[in-house]
């Protein structure tokens, strides 16, 4: 089978993909709340004969098989959207539930790969093995591939591939680098304790504020004098909360952070490195400190192999000047729990195009994309599994 023969199938197919990515977009659904989107896919695998199941609570994985035995590739798309009202100005499919929106993309990656569902399935007398495709639930929440992978998904799988559609890249751009291209992702909690007093006789006081102002001051150094300067790492204090008026001293504070790394070796090291600073500081003003550290996301880490496969596929179907090296990010993916059991690759799908509006970052309530990006994502998805499956020709 000839790539451009997919390209022909997938180009048949645009408008309905463009149509199936503006519903998701007006319809959108938070984490673990995707019970419209999941009917909807249902009732399309349905139509078209697949069998599927029904993933709890949301969900669903489902199997192509092909004309004889083989290999099994995965393909993901994640379906939730985010707490973000949208605010762009006249635009037709805008979000129709108020303080909920597609703002990261999701919605394009669930018509993505329903596309390259319909024509793997026209093609299945073509190539042996079976495609698995996972419509993953509240991968937002950092929780979605894990329910899946408990629920069966990567059972027999010999590898996966997932995509984002990616704003800070201009349409028709696709990157997939070897190794790690998103960080691992925790969160940090604490919650310091001193003793509320009058404003004017700090005397009598242990500051809360100033414990807890203290400790994110100087919990900065644990990435520039700690961390390799030739690695990477973050540490960033997102939420304080502490006081109740100007001439009351609080007796507690609370925190919340995040810490990106990239490597087991940072991310120990930065754990270790705020429990410390918390309880030092607490103690050093005379106050006490809960402190509790969860870890969410791991490295999204491409397999060099797989990598190189999705490189191929899009320089071959798109154009070598098409094929772009975008840096590893300190954002997050829970697509990496995937790839701690199989291996697999994760690409960017170019989405920026200024002229079309399609210029925001992605979880900005004027989030959008240029939907000439969408037929390059279901093209990869579909080229992905049947070059797995050696059923492309070179």
């Amino acid at each position: 089978m000839k790539q451009s023969e997919v390209k022909q199938l997938i180009l048949e197919k645009e408008q309905e993909l463009i149509a199936h990515r503006r519903y998701f977009h007006e319809n959108p659904e938070l984490s673990l709340e995707e019970f419209e989107t999941t009917k909807v896919l249902a009732k399309e695998l349905d139509a078209l004969g697949i069998s599927y199941r029904l993933t709890e609570p949301t969900g669903i994985i489902a199997d192509i098989p092909g004309k004889g035995p083989g290999k099994t590739v995965a393909l993901r798309a994640d379906m939730d959207a985010l707490p973000v009202e949208e605010i762009t100005e006249n635009l037709p499919y805008k979000s129709k539930v108020p303080g909920k929106m597609h703002a990261c993309g999701h919605d394009s990656h669930i018509a993505m790969l329903l596309t390259a569902v319909k024509v793997l399935h026209s093609l299945r007398d073509q190539f042996n093995g079976t495609v698995r495709i996972i419509f993953q639930p509240a991968e937002e929440a950092a929780a979605g591939a894990k329910l899946m992978m408990e629920q069966g998904a990567l059972d027999g799988v010999d590898s996966i591939f997932g995509e984002h559609i990616w704003s800070p890249l201009p349409a028709g751009l696709v990157s997939c680098i070897d190794g790690p291209c998103m960080a691992a992702c925790d969160v940090f909690y604490a919650t310091f304790t001193g003793k509320g007093g009058h404003g004017a006789m700090p005397e009598t006081a242990v500051d809360a504020t100033v414990m807890a102002g203290s400790f994110v001051a100087n919990v900065q150094t644990i990435v520039s004098r700690n961390i390799n300067p030739l690695d990477t790492a973050v540490v960033t204090v997102g939420k304080l909360e502490s006081g109740t008026r100007f001439n009351v001293i609080s007796g507690e504070a609370k925190l919340e952070g995040t810490v990106r790394t990239f490597t087991a070796h940072d991310r120990e090291l930065v754990e270790t490195k705020l429990r410390r600073f918390a309880e030092d500081t607490a103690h050093m003003f005379g106050g006490s400190v809960e402190f509790t550290y969860v870890y969410g996301t791991d490295v999204v880490d491409n397999n060099p192999t797989e990598a190189a496969r999705v490189r191929k596929l899009a320089g071959k179907a798109f154009g070598e000047d098409k094929v772009f090296s975008e840096p590893k990010r300190c954002i997050g993916e829970d697509f990496a729990a995937y790839m701690t059991k199989v291996p697999g690759a994760f690409a960017y799908v170019g989405a920026e195009n200024e002229a079309k509006g399609a210029c925001w970052p992605h979880h900005n309530g004027h989030f959008n994309i240029d939907e000439e990006s969408l037929k390059i994502g279901a093209e990869l998805y579909a080229l992905y599994a049947l070059d797995f499956l050696g059923a492309l020709e070179d």
